[in-house]
């Protein structure tokens, strides 16, 4: 339950009030040219602390390379990454010590093990990502070498949303604001909603969306490793992720067959297109060629300083506000994650793809 992938895999480990959280990464192949800086850079976009809109928890992140790695090339053999944790306030979380947290894992993680880490949920710890987007940073790499580009952005909160769909947005402005939307019209908007939200002691929730443009076409496994399906079980394993849709999505069952099938064509240079793209890039659970796009659901952070009614470990019932820091909008803070996690699936999918030929 703490690994992912097939042939590219990673296992992590740590608690978020723990000594540190790490990884460990199986599989990468050797010779591939790994920049500790470009796995820092994403840790920065993804660490708490960075803005007035996410938890001021104040973790610096900086990740530790302790093998797999020589002479900035990887050795074939396990890549382990360490990140330290060095701002946690586990006084934060002895009132529920014994008390279950509405729409937590408290609860859950009590019936499966018959014991929890209540220091700001454990292992169910959202701090488990940085692992994941760590390794994500490896995984791009690999995809670098190939001209496959990741992107995800923040595409709705609340119910601001933007108005015009990923083609017609310029992506390269995903970092120019704090909520890391493309469209700054819509990223003010947005912003405001998460200040008046948190001033409210409230959360509210919304959709990041993924686009991968450059990938060829033939990946994926067709059956039961789509790679649709494997994509949707990479972000449905994200903290706070309520749904997973690609291509139309559920807007395509609005649709007769004759206005969604994509239909086929042959462009100047001799490339096979598809004149739309309702498949999300993906037919058969195999990539076509065309970009592949999706979009994921984020809840309301389940925490909040309000008083909640609730119970605790012997059924009595309780009143709870939340304590600590925690952030009103998990959306800014997760477009990394998500971006850590497609990679992760595309890197698989490719090594996999390598021994469908002869």
């Amino acid at each position: 339950m703490n690994t992912f992938g097939t042939l590219f895999r990673i296992t992590t480990f740590g608690e978020s009030h723990g000594p540190g959280i790490g990884v460990v990464i199986d599989g990468c192949p050797a010779g591939l040219a790994v920049s500790d800086e470009q796995i820092q850079a994403a840790l920065d976009r993804r660490r708490p602390g960075q803005s007035d809109l996410t938890t001021p928890r104040a973790e610096a992140d900086r990740v530790e390379v302790q093998s797999g790695i020589f002479r900035g090339e990887t050795t074939g053999t396990p890549i382990s990454l360490y990140i330290r944790n060095q701002d946690q306030h586990s006084h934060d979380y002895s009132h529920i010590e014994h008390a279950y947290r509405p729409s937590h894992a408290d609860y859950t993680y009590d019936q499966k093990y018959g014991r929890r880490d209540f220091r700001g949920g454990g292992r169910s710890s959202a701090r488990e990502t940085a692992a994941r987007v760590a390794a994500g940073a490896v995984a791009q790499q690999l995809l670098n070498q190939q001209a496959i580009k990741v992107n995800s952005y923040v595409s709705q909160v609340g119910a601001v949303a933007v108005p015009v769909s990923y083609e017609q947005l310029d992506l390269s402005l995903i970092d120019t604001n704090l909520v890391r939307c493309p469209h700054p019209e819509t990223a003010e908007r947005m912003a405001d909603l998460i200040r008046q939200t948190r001033d409210r002691h409230d959360t509210v929730g919304g959709l990041v969306t993924g686009v991968v443009q450059g990938l060829p076409a033939g990946l994926g496994e067709p059956v039961f490793d789509k790679l649709h399906s494997e994509l949707g079980r990479a972000m449905l394993g994200i903290n706070a992720v309520k749904g997973f849709e690609y291509g139309s999505g559920f807007a395509g069952t609005l649709l007769f067959g004759s206005e969604h099938n994509d239909a086929f064509y042959t462009d100047e240079a001799g490339r096979v297109r598809t004149r739309t793209n309702h498949s999300g890039g993906i037919q058969g659970g195999i990539s076509n060629g065309q970009d592949v796009y999706f979009r994921v659901a984020f809840k309301p952070v389940a925490t909040i300083l309000q008083p909640q009614s609730t119970i605790n470990d012997q059924n009595e019932a309780v009143t709870l506000a939340g304590r600590g820091r925690h952030d009103p909008c998990v959306l800014p803070r997760a477009v990394p994650i998500v971006d850590a996690m497609t990679s992760l699936v595309l890197a698989d999918m490719l090594l996999r793809a390598r021994g469908n030929r002869v």
